[in-house]
């Protein structure tokens, strides 16, 4: 079958790969969907950061090139003699986690952060940008008759942004301000809508995204080219929002993000940087400011808890997927219309998907 493969920057082919067999405890997905993420923009461009390139990766034994894709659904197609909680014809959504199981924080049930943290897709595995995969039946969280298997694909990424929401403290009329409108900050943006966040301020350079970010319940849409979003923030609220999220990646966007905050405000960082940022160490001194890092979402063998309660959101209308989906191309299609389109500054689109079947 066909599939893409990581072989290092600028470098992901469409190659023939062998379809694995199910052993008792996975199953079969044909995929229908998977989403092109932010992390594998930066693999593409900067990489590697999670592939592991010199030595195998600790769990999944694999380095580069590895198959990439790691939001994806699709429908079961075979189980495992030992699976019992899983059919063929179940829509599922798969959690991509990697985790070793043995180190302190697996221990204490923060698989998210294992010493040897990873993920399908970009630390190996069967990556969903292929047309099938075989994973743990773990890792097969059913869609239910209410979700479409294509929004599937975006569980993962939406399971990020809850996650952010619910490690940044988030109070029921916080006034809120997101920082970089893409998958994640679109995520992060009904996330906080639904935890019950006050005014939500969203800075954004590009127009496409901006108004995509008023799809998604923001409040007040600011152009950081043409206003300065920290002297807006603090002027439209009692002295600065109550919580930022820092999801551009970018330093100016973080300086911004903590400057925004009132005093005793809280900062919860989302991107994955590709460089270091300089900041003044007193912004956060002087007003009792708190920085929160986030990774992912809570994972682990109870099947990702928060993908749960992400699929339960979806069933009832409070998160929306389509504000995110701005293009379905084929697997043929990735590179040229998939990874640099979304790389292109001045690309309208925020999340496409690859669907292997698409014609």
């Amino acid at each position: 079958m066909q599939a893409a493969t990581y072989h290092g920057p600028k470098d992901i082919r469409i190659e023939e790969v062998a379809e694995g067999s199910v052993d008792a405890g996975e199953v079969r997905i044909d995929i229908d969907s998977c989403g092109i993420c932010g992390s594998d923009l930066h693999e593409y461009t900067a990489g590697p950061i999670f592939v592991p390139e010199g030595e195998p990766h600790p769990v999944s034994g694999e380095k580069a090139p590895i198959r990439m894709g790691h939001e994806y659904s699709g429908t079961i197609t075979e189980v495992g003699d030992a699976v019992t909680d899983l059919s063929v014809g179940d829509a599922v959504a798969i959690n991509p986690i990697l985790y070793c199981g043995e180190c302190r924080q697996c221990h204490e049930g923060n698989y998210h952060i294992c010493d040897s943290i990873g993920f399908i897709g970009l630390s190996g595995g069967d990556g969903g940008f292929a047309e099938s995969a075989v994973v743990d039946a773990e890792r097969a969280v059913p869609l239910g008759d209410d979700v479409p298997v294509e929004h599937g694909a975006l569980v993962e990424p939406l399971s990020v942004g809850l996650h952010a929401v619910r490690r940044s403290e988030l109070q029921a009329g916080d006034a809120v301000a997101v920082f970089g409108s893409g998958p994640i900050g679109l995520s992060v943006i009904q996330c906080a809508r639904a935890a019950g966040a006050g005014r939500i301020f969203v800075s954004e350079p590009r127009d496409a995204r901006r108004n995509r970010a008023d799809d998604c319940g923001a409040d007040e849409l600011i152009d950081p080219t043409t206003t300065d979003p920290v002297e807006y923030i603090q002027s439209h609220t009692d002295g600065g929002a109550d919580v930022t999220f820092e999801v551009a990646g970018v330093e100016p966007s973080f300086n911004a993000a903590v400057e925004s905050t009132a005093p005793s405000g809280r900062t919860t960082i989302v991107s994955i940087w590709e460089e270091e940022v300089n900041t003044h160490p007193n912004t956060l001194v002087l007003g009792e400011r708190t920085v929160t890092g986030t990774l992912a979402y809570l994972g682990g063998p109870r099947s990702g808890e928060e993908y749960g309660m992400v699929i339960d959101m979806l069933a009832d209308g409070r998160l929306d997927p389509e504000p995110f989906i701005t293009g379905r191309i084929g697997l043929e299609e990735i590179v040229e219309e998939g990874f640099d389109r979304l790389i292109d500054p001045e690309s309208d689109h925020v999340k496409i998907l690859v669907k292997p079947d698409m014609t």
